[in-house]
């Protein structure tokens, strides 16, 4: 038997999931903290990644210590500390500012089918990765990247297309990781095999 399963995410030791929608074959490292966010199909991340507010696609690879979403602070009052909307912490007599904490969930990121998200990068909120792309480990991506598109740095930059603009746009419109799971896997050979441009000329209709 396969060790991911259809039905049941597979999560490992010492996480954290709240308000959060898992797809079918996902799974989540350890000691992971994952809150009011989507993940697709077959999507999986590695240890100590830290998710909040975010829709990520299906097939996404994510490794170790990503961070997508990162919370921010008010930088336009006096102070920008958390005692402004986790008052309760510090006063009995207050409640926590539910309007900031609306206004964080709103600015959502997100993340194309079939990406991958190296070591320790970090996608910040309001920012959509494109489907196919790819952020260098360490990159802290501030602007949207493009489908099909490398990037590394802080702040993110492009260095080079994984794949050119016509075969990215052909591989979109055929749409493969909407394919049920025994497509897949009659496919699968030719996934191995095959470069994008031969693998859309045979199952393009």
């Amino acid at each position: 038997m396969a060790p991911l399963s259809e039905d049941t995410p597979l999560i490992h030791d010492g996480c954290r999931i709240e308000n959060t929608e898992l797809g079918r074959f996902v799974e989540i490292g350890a000691f992971s903290d994952i809150v009011n966010c989507e993940i697709g199909d077959y999507s999986y991340c590695s240890r100590r990644c830290d998710f909040a507010n975010a829709s990520i696609g299906k097939f996404v690879n994510i490794a170790s210590g990503v961070r997508i979403g990162a919370t921010d602070h008010p930088l336009h009052t006096a102070s920008l500390h958390h005692f402004l909307y986790r008052s309760p912490l510090y006063w009995d007599d207050t409640e926590t500012d539910a309007a900031w904490f609306e206004k964080r969930r709103a600015r959502r990121a997100v993340v194309g089918h079939d990406t991958w998200l190296g070591h320790n990068a970090q996608i910040k909120p309001d920012v959509t990765v494109g489907h196919g792309a790819v952020v260098g480990a360490g990159a802290v991506v501030t602007k949207d990247v493009e489908p099909y598109t490398i990037v590394t740095g802080m702040p993110a930059k492009p260095i080079r297309r994984r794949q050119p603009p016509e075969i990215a746009e052909r591989l979109m419109a055929l749409g493969w990781w909407d394919w049920d799971h025994m497509a897949l896997r009659a496919a699968l050979e030719d996934f191995r095999s095959l470069d994008a441009e031969a693998f859309l000329e045979k199952y393009e209709s």
